[in-house]
């Protein structure tokens, strides 16, 4: 239970931090491989490379916490 609580509070600190610098973080969004289309009426943006990075990020901090 302990070891719980501890994880969900990192994550509430996380995600407040991230929530709070997320528009000064420069290279956020915006790395090589990320899809952005741009046409007349319609935009499209998927962050292919910014999810692959986060999710190794997460998988990092989950691995230190199961052990």
């Amino acid at each position: 239970m302990g070891k719980t609580l501890i994880f969900i509070g990192i994550m509430l600190i996380a995600l407040g931090l991230f929530l709070n610098f997320n528009g000064k973080i420069p290279f956020l969004g915006k790395l090589p491989g990320d899809i952005y289309i741009k046409r007349d009426n319609f935009s499209f943006y998927f962050p292919v490379t910014t999810c692959i990075v986060i999710s190794i990020i997460i998988s990092i901090i989950l691995k230190f916490f199961k052990k």
